[in-house]
């Protein structure tokens, strides 16, 4: 019985410790997108976004009307190649809920924005992500924007 109990223990914490793997690679994977676009750098955003990458942002617009928006990827590449020197927009990722089962992951990570060191609004990251053979893409994102509800002024 005792043999049992140790070998379920082994197998568990090598469970465990293989997700914990991928829950690091996973979150290098969006952290990797976020270094390429705080530094304008497309072609190392591009190196974690799957060719045919899937990008949406909700919100409500001024009218009051809830809106999703449907972007091409080559719109975000575009704007990020583009941005003048003197643009400065910070995206701080508040925090990682990773999830990941086989091929699969979702990340879901809350946000402040900042351009030019004032802050614009807050919202929330999900990507969806696929194991491509040992790396992870980001096959999916969409993001939510407000203004209010969030804790800066």
């Amino acid at each position: 019985m005792t043999r049992i109990i140790a070998y379920l223990c082994i197998i568990l914490t090598s469970t465990l410790y293989a997700q914990e793997e991928e829950a690091i690679k996973v979150k290098a994977a969006v952290d990797t997108f976020f270094e390429g676009f705080h530094k304008g750098d497309t072609t190392l955003m591009k190196s974690v976004m799957i060719d045919k990458i899937f990008l949406q942002t909700t919100f409500t617009n001024k009218e009051g009307i809830n809106t999703l928006v449907t972007e091409k990827p080559s719109e975000l590449i575009n704007a990020i190649a583009n941005r003048t020197s003197d643009q400065k927009w910070d995206e701080r990722l508040l925090d990682y809920n990773i999830q990941i089962d086989g091929t699969m992951a979702h990340v879901w990570t809350p946000y402040e924005f900042w351009f030019n060191d004032t802050f614009s609004h807050c919202g929330v990251n999900s990507f969806q992500l696929f194991n491509d053979n040992g790396q992870w893409k980001i096959i999916y994102l969409i993001d939510t924007r407000r203004r209010e509800g969030c804790n800066q002024p």
